[in-house]
């Protein structure tokens, strides 16, 4: 008849392994600099892993003495590390840790255990491994939930400061909690928010996530009905935000501007918001369009910021020019719906002329008057430089000049 295995340790095993906790924590320790993560952390992270250690070790010990009649508390062992340690070291890392130090204790088995308690030693030190390794999946999973909770609150606040315009310091802070102290070439977007049957939150994770596929960083929330998403690392948005465009619902998405940092998203935000609310006025608007390319309908909105824009680019450049000749010729250009020959006889100048003017207009105020919408935000800009002279002042009036006399250029193209 076989003998009955032992479930419970000798006195002599368990006075062993009572007195060796200093050996198994120094060799238990020893061991960790294989690890290429371990070396890497710093001497305070170095020292947290070995508080934990020494508590993973002080446990067993304890647990084994009282013959398992009490189930592994990983609260015992993780309790005194830094709530920053699931930080510095991932949940493998910390499966690697209670490998490291199960496999120190099972090589110093035979030296511990009384002979016929080499089993129950082993078995032991794998039920009390297996136990804590659970146990530890849980904290990470806690704190990743309890860490995601608050990234979430203060993303909402950074992305609400950004919305007000407060670039302060509380919002700088926030930021750089988040990561975000250094981000350069940030861009606001937004745009309808998804229809989820997994909840808002969800459809915000999984947009951040194909975000940061691109390899760029993102802060994204869901306000109302719109998704909000201010994008970090590049100053070409489009095809970024064209990439995770079906992370959004039905409707237009509107691309602000990109400026240098964070703490001047504001401009790019209210260019943004801006434009998705003008968005509906341009039918023929893409699903995904830049704020600028909406200024004509922001201005007709109301937006002030917007007609300051169109009247600096084009209405104010075309002033400026010393003889008048090019704003004349925008004029007369538009009013003869975009003729070469009608605007020429109109002006009293050959085809060719007008055409040249043209070319300079079209460099000096980057709108090209022969592309119909183009030209019609050329119209609305003259409108609301017209409309910003000083009070008694008119709109200069095509009016008939004499014939020009060409350049050499000019006759050459004749």
């Amino acid at each position: 008849m076989s003998e009955q295995r032992r479930t419970s340790p000798t006195p002599a095993t368990a006075r062993a392994v009572d007195r060796s906790t200093s050996v198994l924590a120094s060799a238990a320790t020893r061991r960790m600099e294989e690890h290429s993560w371990y070396r890497r952390l710093t001497a305070e992270e170095r020292s947290w892993v070995g508080l934990v250690v020494e508590a993973g070790i002080s446990a067993f010990i304890t647990w084994f003495r009282n013959h398992g009649d009490v189930a592994p508390s990983a609260d015992l062992i993780f309790g005194n590390a830094p709530q920053e340690l699931t930080r510095s070291v991932s949940l493998r890392q910390t499966i690697d840790l209670i490998r490291t130090v199960v496999d120190v204790v099972e090589s110093h088995v035979d030296e511990l255990a009384e002979p016929g308690d080499e089993a129950l030693l082993r078995e032991s030190v794998l039920l009390f491994s297996r136990e804590i390794a659970f146990e530890a999946a849980e904290i990470y999973a806690g704190a990743a939930e309890a860490r995601g909770a608050w990234d979430a609150r203060l993303e909402a606040l950074v992305v609400d400061a950004v919305l007000r315009g407060e670039a302060d310091a509380s919002m700088q802070s926030r930021a750089s909690a988040l990561g975000w102290g250094s981000v350069a070439h940030v861009t606001f977007v937004v745009g309808p928010a998804p229809v989820s049957d997994t909840g808002p939150a969800a459809a915000v994770d999984t947009l951040r996530r194909a975000v940061r596929r691109e390899g760029l960083e993102a802060l994204a929330i869901i306000q109302r009905n719109q998704l909000i998403v201010i994008l970090g690392g590049t100053d070409r948005p489009v095809p970024t935000v064209t990439s995770v465009g079906d992370h959004f619902g039905g409707g237009h998405i509107v691309i602000g501007p990109t400026v240098p940092h964070l703490f001047a998203a504001g401009r790019s935000a209210r260019a943004a918001l801006s434009g998705l609310s003008a968005a509906r006025a341009w039918p023929a608007a893409p699903r995904i369009v830049e704020a600028d390319a909406l200024l004509p309908e922001r201005a007709l909105a109301g937006d002030q910021r917007a007609r300051r824009t169109l009247v600096d680019r084009v209405h104010r450049p075309l002033l400026q020019d010393s003889q008048g000749t090019l704003l004349r010729t925008v004029e007369a250009y538009l009013e003869q719906g975009g003729s070469l020959e009608a605007t020429a006889r109109t002006l009293f100048v050959h085809p060719n002329t007008v055409r040249y003017r043209l070319g300079r207009i079209s460099e000096l105020i980057g709108y090209d008057l022969a592309a119909p919408r183009e030209a019609w935000s050329v119209r609305i800009a003259l409108a609301l430089g017209n409309l910003a002279l000083p009070e008694g002042s008119t709109a200069r009036l095509v009016r008939p000049r004499p014939l020009e006399e060409p350049s050499k250029a000019q006759v050459t193209n004749w």
